[in-house]
Protein backbone atom coordinates (compact mmCIF):
# COMPACT_ATOMS: atom_id res chain seq x y z
CA UNK A 1 0.00 0.00 0.00
CA UNK A 2 1.44 3.52 -1.08
CA UNK A 3 1.33 6.28 1.67
CA UNK A 4 -0.01 9.09 0.60
CA UNK A 5 2.55 12.24 -0.42
CA UNK A 6 3.30 14.89 2.34
CA UNK A 7 2.35 12.45 5.04
CA UNK A 8 5.03 13.39 8.26
CA UNK A 9 6.17 10.32 9.62
CA UNK A 10 8.31 9.11 12.59
CA UNK A 11 10.87 7.89 10.43
CA UNK A 12 11.78 11.70 9.72
CA UNK A 13 10.49 13.84 12.72
CA UNK A 14 12.53 15.37 15.54
CA UNK A 15 11.73 15.79 19.06
CA UNK A 16 10.06 12.46 19.80
CA UNK A 17 10.79 11.21 23.61
CA UNK A 18 12.54 7.97 24.06
CA UNK A 19 10.44 4.95 25.46
CA UNK A 20 12.87 3.24 28.17
CA UNK A 21 11.11 1.33 30.80
CA UNK A 22 12.43 2.16 34.12
CA UNK A 23 13.16 -1.67 34.78
CA UNK A 24 16.29 -3.54 34.60
CA UNK A 25 15.61 -7.07 33.61
CA UNK A 26 18.42 -9.23 35.28
CA UNK A 27 18.32 -13.09 35.30
CA UNK A 28 21.72 -14.35 36.61
CA UNK A 29 21.43 -16.74 38.79
CA UNK A 30 21.78 -15.74 42.72
CA UNK A 31 21.20 -18.85 43.78
CA UNK A 32 24.28 -20.29 46.55
CA UNK A 33 22.26 -23.72 47.79
CA UNK A 34 25.64 -24.52 49.75
CA UNK A 35 26.58 -21.18 50.81
CA UNK A 36 23.10 -20.52 51.74
CA UNK A 37 22.74 -24.40 53.77
CA UNK A 38 25.87 -24.23 55.53
CA UNK A 39 26.36 -23.13 59.09
CA UNK A 40 28.19 -19.81 59.83
CA UNK A 41 30.83 -19.70 62.15
CA UNK A 42 33.94 -17.24 63.43
CA UNK A 43 37.24 -17.52 62.49
CA UNK A 44 40.10 -15.69 64.16
CA UNK A 45 43.45 -16.75 62.00
CA UNK A 46 44.05 -17.00 58.29
CA UNK A 47 44.43 -20.72 59.13
CA UNK A 48 41.16 -22.17 61.02
CA UNK A 49 41.61 -24.63 62.41
CA UNK A 50 39.02 -27.41 64.41
CA UNK A 51 38.94 -31.01 66.02
CA UNK A 52 37.27 -34.36 65.00
CA UNK A 53 36.94 -37.41 66.66
CA UNK A 54 35.46 -40.80 66.53
CA UNK A 55 34.29 -43.49 68.55
CA UNK A 56 35.90 -47.00 69.00
CA UNK A 57 34.86 -49.22 66.64
CA UNK A 58 31.56 -51.33 68.52
CA UNK A 59 32.67 -55.12 69.37
CA UNK A 60 31.38 -58.43 70.43
CA UNK A 61 34.32 -58.88 72.43
CA UNK A 62 33.34 -56.59 75.30
CA UNK A 63 33.12 -59.42 77.97
CA UNK A 64 35.02 -59.04 81.54
CA UNK A 65 35.64 -61.56 83.95
CA UNK A 66 34.01 -61.43 86.71
CA UNK A 67 35.80 -59.80 89.95
CA UNK A 68 38.62 -59.09 87.97
CA UNK A 69 40.76 -55.00 88.13
CA UNK A 70 40.09 -52.98 85.61
CA UNK A 71 42.08 -52.29 82.56
CA UNK A 72 42.30 -48.48 80.76
CA UNK A 73 41.76 -48.90 77.03
CA UNK A 74 44.25 -46.50 75.04
CA UNK A 75 42.57 -43.49 74.57
CA UNK A 76 43.26 -41.73 70.65
CA UNK A 77 43.58 -37.98 70.79
CA UNK A 78 41.56 -35.74 68.63
CA UNK A 79 42.07 -34.86 65.23
CA UNK A 80 42.97 -30.99 64.48
CA UNK A 81 42.41 -29.84 61.75
CA UNK A 82 42.62 -26.66 59.41
CA UNK A 83 41.95 -24.61 55.88
CA UNK A 84 42.84 -21.27 55.17
CA UNK A 85 40.87 -18.64 54.65
CA UNK A 86 40.40 -17.12 50.94
CA UNK A 87 39.74 -13.15 50.50
CA UNK A 88 37.06 -12.67 47.93
CA UNK A 89 36.99 -8.74 46.62
CA UNK A 90 34.88 -6.99 43.90
CA UNK A 91 35.61 -2.79 43.26
CA UNK A 92 33.49 -0.74 41.60
CA UNK A 93 34.45 2.77 40.50
CA UNK A 94 31.52 5.40 39.31
CA UNK A 95 32.51 8.83 37.91
CA UNK A 96 30.88 12.07 39.32
CA UNK A 97 29.41 12.39 36.08
CA UNK A 98 27.61 9.59 36.34
CA UNK A 99 26.20 9.57 39.62
CA UNK A 100 24.75 13.17 38.53
CA UNK A 101 22.93 12.24 35.42
CA UNK A 102 19.34 11.34 35.68
CA UNK A 103 18.93 7.34 35.46
CA UNK A 104 16.60 4.79 34.31
CA UNK A 105 15.86 1.56 35.84
CA UNK A 106 17.77 2.67 39.03
CA UNK A 107 17.61 5.68 41.72
CA UNK A 108 21.97 6.01 42.17
CA UNK A 109 24.57 4.34 39.67
CA UNK A 110 26.72 3.78 42.77
CA UNK A 111 24.19 1.66 44.55
CA UNK A 112 23.46 -0.36 41.62
CA UNK A 113 26.92 -1.49 40.97
CA UNK A 114 27.53 -2.11 44.78
CA UNK A 115 24.36 -4.75 44.83
CA UNK A 116 25.66 -6.34 41.13
CA UNK A 117 28.83 -6.62 42.72
CA UNK A 118 28.06 -8.17 46.74
CA UNK A 119 25.66 -11.03 44.22
CA UNK A 120 28.35 -11.60 42.04
CA UNK A 121 30.52 -11.79 45.63
CA UNK A 122 28.44 -14.70 46.51
CA UNK A 123 28.43 -16.28 43.40
CA UNK A 124 32.34 -16.69 43.42
CA UNK A 125 31.74 -17.67 47.41
CA UNK A 126 29.43 -20.62 45.47
CA UNK A 127 31.84 -21.69 43.36
CA UNK A 128 34.90 -21.56 45.14
CA UNK A 129 33.33 -24.09 47.95
CA UNK A 130 32.04 -26.71 44.88
CA UNK A 131 35.14 -26.38 43.13
CA UNK A 132 37.89 -29.10 42.79
CA UNK A 133 40.62 -26.75 44.84
CA UNK A 134 43.40 -27.99 47.57
CA UNK A 135 44.53 -24.99 50.27
CA UNK A 136 46.84 -23.38 50.06
CA UNK A 137 49.00 -20.57 52.23
CA UNK A 138 49.89 -18.08 49.55
CA UNK A 139 52.51 -15.63 49.83
CA UNK A 140 53.38 -11.63 49.75
CA UNK A 141 52.59 -12.59 46.21
CA UNK A 142 50.42 -15.36 45.58
CA UNK A 143 46.45 -15.28 46.92
CA UNK A 144 45.88 -17.47 50.06
CA UNK A 145 43.16 -20.66 48.76
CA UNK A 146 40.64 -22.38 50.81
CA UNK A 147 40.72 -26.26 50.46
CA UNK A 148 36.92 -26.78 49.01
CA UNK A 149 34.43 -29.67 49.45
CA UNK A 150 36.21 -31.81 46.85
CA UNK A 151 39.65 -31.79 48.34
CA UNK A 152 38.03 -32.86 51.95
CA UNK A 153 35.92 -35.42 50.59
CA UNK A 154 37.19 -38.79 50.54
CA UNK A 155 35.72 -41.32 53.42
CA UNK A 156 32.40 -42.05 51.40
CA UNK A 157 32.83 -41.74 47.59
CA UNK A 158 31.94 -43.42 44.37
CA UNK A 159 33.55 -42.37 41.36
CA UNK A 160 35.75 -43.84 38.39
CA UNK A 161 38.30 -46.48 39.96
CA UNK A 162 39.69 -47.15 37.03
CA UNK A 163 41.17 -43.82 36.33
CA UNK A 164 39.60 -41.52 38.98
CA UNK A 165 41.09 -41.00 42.47
CA UNK A 166 40.15 -39.44 45.98
CA UNK A 167 42.26 -36.68 47.13
CA UNK A 168 45.54 -38.05 48.83
CA UNK A 169 45.62 -36.10 52.23
CA UNK A 170 42.01 -34.36 52.71
CA UNK A 171 41.87 -30.04 52.33
CA UNK A 172 45.34 -30.36 50.60
CA UNK A 173 44.90 -32.48 47.63
CA UNK A 174 42.26 -31.95 44.71
CA UNK A 175 40.56 -35.08 43.26
CA UNK A 176 41.28 -36.73 40.52
CA UNK A 177 38.75 -36.25 38.01
CA UNK A 178 37.90 -39.91 36.12
CA UNK A 179 35.93 -40.53 32.86
CA UNK A 180 32.49 -39.39 33.17
CA UNK A 181 29.94 -42.58 33.71
CA UNK A 182 25.97 -42.50 33.87
CA UNK A 183 24.51 -41.64 36.48
CA UNK A 184 22.49 -44.35 38.12
CA UNK A 185 19.95 -44.55 41.02
CA UNK A 186 22.56 -47.61 42.20
CA UNK A 187 25.46 -44.86 42.60
CA UNK A 188 23.48 -42.60 44.24
CA UNK A 189 22.29 -45.42 46.86
CA UNK A 190 25.58 -46.64 47.35
CA UNK A 191 26.93 -43.21 48.69
CA UNK A 192 23.87 -43.17 50.94
CA UNK A 193 24.73 -45.73 52.87
CA UNK A 194 28.46 -45.14 52.98
CA UNK A 195 27.39 -42.03 54.46
CA UNK A 196 24.96 -43.56 56.88
CA UNK A 197 27.42 -46.58 57.50
CA UNK A 198 30.23 -43.70 58.55
CA UNK A 199 28.08 -42.54 61.42
CA UNK A 200 26.23 -39.64 59.19
CA UNK A 201 22.59 -38.21 58.51
CA UNK A 202 22.77 -37.70 54.41
CA UNK A 203 19.76 -34.69 54.35
CA UNK A 204 20.65 -32.72 51.18
CA UNK A 205 21.99 -34.02 47.62
CA UNK A 206 23.32 -31.03 45.56
CA UNK A 207 23.43 -31.32 41.86
CA UNK A 208 23.74 -29.30 38.44
CA UNK A 209 21.14 -28.75 36.51
CA UNK A 210 21.42 -31.89 34.04
CA UNK A 211 22.04 -34.11 36.92
CA UNK A 212 18.60 -32.91 38.93
CA UNK A 213 16.67 -34.24 35.51
CA UNK A 214 18.87 -37.20 35.45
CA UNK A 215 17.60 -37.93 39.51
CA UNK A 216 14.09 -36.84 38.74
CA UNK A 217 14.20 -39.76 35.93
CA UNK A 218 15.13 -42.83 38.54
CA UNK A 219 13.13 -46.02 37.95
CA UNK A 220 10.47 -46.04 40.72
CA UNK A 221 10.98 -42.98 42.03
CA UNK A 222 7.22 -41.15 41.27
CA UNK A 223 6.19 -44.53 43.22
CA UNK A 224 7.98 -43.09 46.17
CA UNK A 225 5.23 -41.63 48.57
CA UNK A 226 6.36 -39.46 51.27
CA UNK A 227 4.70 -39.76 54.82
CA UNK A 228 1.96 -37.88 55.21
CA UNK A 229 -0.61 -37.73 58.41
CA UNK A 230 -3.46 -40.15 58.19
CA UNK A 231 -6.22 -38.16 57.96
CA UNK A 232 -4.99 -36.51 54.89
CA UNK A 233 -3.78 -37.71 51.15
CA UNK A 234 -0.26 -38.99 50.57
CA UNK A 235 1.46 -37.08 48.24
CA UNK A 236 3.68 -38.97 45.48
CA UNK A 237 6.60 -36.98 44.65
CA UNK A 238 7.30 -37.01 41.07
CA UNK A 239 9.66 -34.70 40.48
CA UNK A 240 12.42 -35.87 42.86
CA UNK A 241 12.59 -33.07 45.39
CA UNK A 242 12.41 -34.66 47.83
CA UNK A 243 14.36 -38.36 47.71
CA UNK A 244 13.02 -41.24 49.90
CA UNK A 245 16.52 -43.27 50.74
CA UNK A 246 16.62 -46.01 53.26
CA UNK A 247 18.23 -44.22 55.50
CA UNK A 248 15.63 -41.23 55.42
CA UNK A 249 14.34 -38.47 53.21
CA UNK A 250 17.18 -36.59 51.57
CA UNK A 251 16.85 -32.95 49.66
CA UNK A 252 17.23 -32.94 46.12
CA UNK A 253 18.92 -29.21 45.49
CA UNK A 254 19.78 -28.11 41.67
CA UNK A 255 22.88 -25.85 41.82
CA UNK A 256 23.99 -23.93 38.74
CA UNK A 257 27.56 -23.44 40.11
CA UNK A 258 28.85 -26.90 41.22
CA UNK A 259 30.72 -28.92 38.58
CA UNK A 260 28.45 -30.70 36.03
CA UNK A 261 30.36 -34.33 37.18
CA UNK A 262 29.94 -33.64 40.74
CA UNK A 263 27.11 -34.57 43.19
CA UNK A 264 27.66 -33.98 46.97
CA UNK A 265 25.61 -35.85 49.73
CA UNK A 266 25.57 -33.32 52.49
CA UNK A 267 24.65 -32.76 56.09
CA UNK A 268 24.83 -29.18 56.87
CA UNK A 269 25.13 -29.94 60.39
CA UNK A 270 28.97 -31.05 59.98
CA UNK A 271 30.20 -28.38 57.96
CA UNK A 272 30.39 -24.33 58.36
CA UNK A 273 31.34 -21.23 56.41
CA UNK A 274 33.84 -19.67 58.75
CA UNK A 275 34.61 -15.48 58.62
CA UNK A 276 37.63 -14.33 59.28
CA UNK A 277 36.21 -11.14 57.83
CA UNK A 278 32.24 -11.04 57.22
CA UNK A 279 31.34 -8.50 54.20
CA UNK A 280 32.16 -5.35 54.50
CA UNK A 281 32.72 -2.09 52.25
CA UNK A 282 35.73 -0.36 52.17
CA UNK A 283 35.62 3.41 50.50
CA UNK A 284 39.24 3.65 48.69
CA UNK A 285 41.09 6.77 48.53
CA UNK A 286 39.65 9.54 46.20
CA UNK A 287 42.49 10.07 43.17
CA UNK A 288 39.95 12.15 40.66
CA UNK A 289 36.30 13.11 39.48
CA UNK A 290 35.29 9.26 40.72
CA UNK A 291 34.05 7.33 43.24
CA UNK A 292 35.99 3.87 44.05
CA UNK A 293 34.14 1.30 46.48
CA UNK A 294 35.29 -2.24 47.20
CA UNK A 295 33.11 -4.95 48.61
CA UNK A 296 35.44 -7.64 50.18
CA UNK A 297 34.82 -10.75 52.81
CA UNK A 298 37.72 -13.38 54.35
CA UNK A 299 36.47 -16.56 54.48
CA UNK A 300 36.95 -20.67 54.73
CA UNK A 301 35.36 -23.71 54.66
CA UNK A 302 34.86 -25.76 58.14
CA UNK A 303 34.69 -29.24 57.31
CA UNK A 304 33.75 -30.59 60.83
CA UNK A 305 33.56 -33.66 59.97
CA UNK A 306 33.96 -35.49 56.27
CA UNK A 307 33.03 -38.49 57.01
CA UNK A 308 29.31 -36.94 57.50
CA UNK A 309 29.30 -36.18 54.04
CA UNK A 310 29.57 -37.92 50.41
CA UNK A 311 30.86 -37.49 46.98
CA UNK A 312 29.31 -39.10 43.87
CA UNK A 313 32.24 -37.96 41.03
CA UNK A 314 32.55 -38.47 37.62
CA UNK A 315 29.30 -38.37 36.70
CA UNK A 316 28.02 -38.17 32.66
CA UNK A 317 24.88 -35.48 31.96
CA UNK A 318 23.82 -36.80 29.00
Amino acid sequence: MTVPSGTFQTFTAIGQREDLTDVIYNISPTETPILSSLARTKATAVYHEWQTDTLAAATTNNAQVEGDDATAATISPTTRLGNYTQIVAKTIQVSGTMMAVDLAGRRAEKAYQLSKASQELKRDQETILAANQGRSAGNSSTARKLGSLLSWLKTNSNYNTTDGANPTTIGVSTRSDGTTRTFTEAILKDGVQQVYTSGGSPKILVVGPALKQTVSAFAGIAAQRYMAPSDAPTTIIGAADVYLSDFGSISVVPDRFVRSRDAFILDPEYAAVGYLRPFQTNELAKTGDSEKTQILAEFTLEMRNEAAHGILADLKTA
